[in-house]
């Protein structure tokens, strides 16, 4: 899958949370959450491949971490991308929803 996919997939799946449950929140995380984790798995297949010694026991519990498994843009970008677009998002139609329902005072409740 390219980047642009990812960010496709996890509007996607934000949509589909989102629209089910009115927490467009829940469907950035879940959506953002896949492609994460997806990468770090990938990064630890890298790690065991090139410090390990092709054994997942010798990758310490840091090696998805370590910077030397992330050395292209792509797989930066990869889940970076989903982030941001459903970040982006939730925000829009949180910020919008809440200016829609007016003032509200520390309660929460609205000023009338």
């Amino acid at each position: 899958m390219t980047y642009l996919e990812h960010i496709v997939a996890a509007l996607v799946i934000q949509a589909i949370i989102g629209r089910l449950t009115g927490n467009w929140w829940a469907g950035a995380a879940l959506g953002s959450a896949y492609f994460l984790g997806r990468e770090v798995a990938q990064a630890e297949y890298r790690w065991i491949e090139q410090f390990g010694q092709g054994l997942r026991a010798n990758m310490p519990w840091w090696g998805p971490f370590d910077l030397r498994v992330w050395p292209k843009l792509d797989q930066w970008v990869d889940w970076i991308g989903p982030i941001g677009a459903t970040g982006a998002v939730a925000w829009r139609l949180t910020t919008r929803r809440a200016r829609r329902s007016g003032p509200s005072d520390r309660n929460g409740t609205r000023s009338e």
